[in-house]
């Protein structure tokens, strides 16, 4: 039975964090377009509530014709204590134009306790939440399990039930 492996690329966000890497709007649409004759299914473009290159890219990007790759825009779930309809990061990850939107929850109840300062209840509803939020917009939605590993190790029904509430939303 043949398999099928889909590539999700993260050049243009995890791979510009590097020391001395700068890509411009241009180099990132070069990449971008290389990435998809190449194949690529997902190209991660960049957190487009995080600087002003991010968000030109993602204007530039919508004039590109992809074959193979659908756009990702990266970001994370609404804040606490914020309604997805208020908050910024969501707003600005629709706006970016995208088919696909990855988003970071913790899946890792010390993190969420210690980092967020949240309750493991107002992660659930977060992950969840923000999801839902996505996909109502009409877009695919990638849940980027931050710390899962951890997570499980630690605290396993936990980490699972993150993955829940993204994959019921």
């Amino acid at each position: 039975r043949p398999t099928r492996v889909l590539i999700y690329d993260t050049t243009l966000r995890d791979g510009s964090q590097g020391e001395s890497i700068s890509f411009s709007v241009e180099d990132k649409l070069a990449i971008l377009r290389k990435l998809d004759e190449f194949g690529v299914a997902y190209v991660e473009g960049g957190w487009p509530g995080s600087n002003p290159k991010d968000a030109a890219f993602f204007a530039a990007a919508r004039g590109v014709a992809l074959r193979n790759a659908r756009l990702a825009a990266f970001g994370m779930t609404r804040y606490k204590g914020t309604r997805c309809e208020d908050d910024g990061n969501l707003r600005a990850l629709l706006e970016a134009g995208t088919p696909v939107v990855t988003i970071v929850g913790k899946a890792c109840a010390w993190q969420v306790e210690s980092v967020l300062g949240a309750s493991r209840a107002e992660n659930i509803e977060m992950i969840r939440e923000s999801v839902a939020f996505l996909v109502a917009a009409g877009r695919e939605v990638m849940l980027d399990a931050e710390h899962f590993f951890d997570g499980y190790a630690r605290d396993d029904a936990y980490a699972l039930e993150c993955l829940r509430a993204a994959a019921d939303a």
